[in-house]
């Protein structure tokens, strides 16, 4: 078996190529790709090597966590059957090529209990779960956000969310732009326009480095930040006035299954809406191209490839 694979062999340096792939097993799925996300997070550091140490992470690489597709094989203890839709979180199916994620290639194969089952109208938005199940796991355990920085596809995502659950409506701040429209029941305002200067709860997803004191300056005391974006460096702040807020700081890690089974349900009901977030596509064949245009260009929220030439 072998599949068409995005393959980062060095930062910067990315290929189309053919991979073998691993024999499925019993508890194994071999999913047909029909679509692929780019993420501007943490794809954008392996395309530029500035990922930080991260398990797994080692060039060529396959990167990717943003799949769907349908299934054309499923051993006999998956629970799957021949053409189920799914979504997939990447795999780790390439033999001498590392899967991180694994996600961006023509076919895959894949643990059963990794893939959930879709429902086939979704489409190409079913790769859109992933960052819906970032956004509702940085939501859990406390109130909603009064305040949302970045109006990439995350955070228009957590606004989205905080008003499907009845949520006051949040602001969300954007310094682009390009990026400043497509607000869904709530405010989107540059930083410098916003007059208010005591926030509960802030939720970061613009992966800046240096907007840490910024924040602390708009806490309310006693005030929360959680950082739900991805940062390369080192993340610093000014101690006094975070003392004086007593600013407390929570990070939202990866999504978990439950996550990702909550906003399915959501979006299957229709209280969230995955609309107008991919702006961009683009045939697997022009992958190079795409990954460029998905991190350089902000009237980007969501790059797809699309592998329907290659089934």
């Amino acid at each position: 078996m072998e599949t068409l694979a995005v393959v980062l062999n060095a930062p910067e340096s990315l290929a189309l190529e053919r991979l073998p792939l691993m024999e499925p097993g019993f508890n194994d799925v071999v999913v047909e790709v029909r679509h692929t996300g780019i993420s501007t997070g943490t794809e954008r550091l392996l395309w530029s090597g500035r990922m930080p140490a991260f398990p797994g992470l080692g060039y060529p690489l396959v990167p990717g966590y943003e799949s769907v597709g349908v299934v054309l094989s499923a051993g006999p203890s998956s629970g799957l059957h021949r053409g189920d839709h799914v979504f997939v979180p990447g795999a780790r199916c390439f033999g001498e090529v590392r899967g991180l994620f694994g996600g961006a290639a023509s076919h895959l194969v894949t643990a059963a209990h990794r893939v959930i089952r879709i429902d086939r109208h979704l489409g190409e938005k079913g790769v859109l779960l992933a960052l819906a199940a970032t956004a509702w796991h940085a939501l859990q355990g406390a109130p909603m956000p009064e305040l949302i920085v970045g109006h990439s596809a995350l955070g228009r995502l957590l606004a989205r969310l905080v008003v499907a659950n009845g949520g006051p409506p949040p602001l969300v701040w954007e310094t682009n732009l390009a990026r400043c429209d497509g607000a869904e029941g709530y405010s989107v305002l540059h930083p410098d326009a916003d007059a208010r200067r005591e926030y509960a709860r802030i939720i970061d997803v613009s992966g800046d480095t240096a907007v840490i004191d910024t924040l602390v300056g708009r806490l309310s005391r006693g005030g929360e930040i959680v950082l739900a974006g991805f940062y390369p460096g080192t993340l610093s702040f000014s101690f006094p006035p975070a003392f004086m807020c007593e600013a407390r700081f929570r990070i939202a890690a990866e999504w978990v299954n439950a996550d990702l089974e909550a906003v399915l349900a959501l979006v299957t009901s229709g209280r969230l809406s995955l609309d107008g977030l991919i702006t961009h596509r683009a045939p697997a064949t022009e992958a190079g191209q795409a990954y460029r245009t998905a991190f350089s260009d902000p009237r980007c929220l969501k790059m797809i490839l699309n592998w329907s030439k290659h089934a």
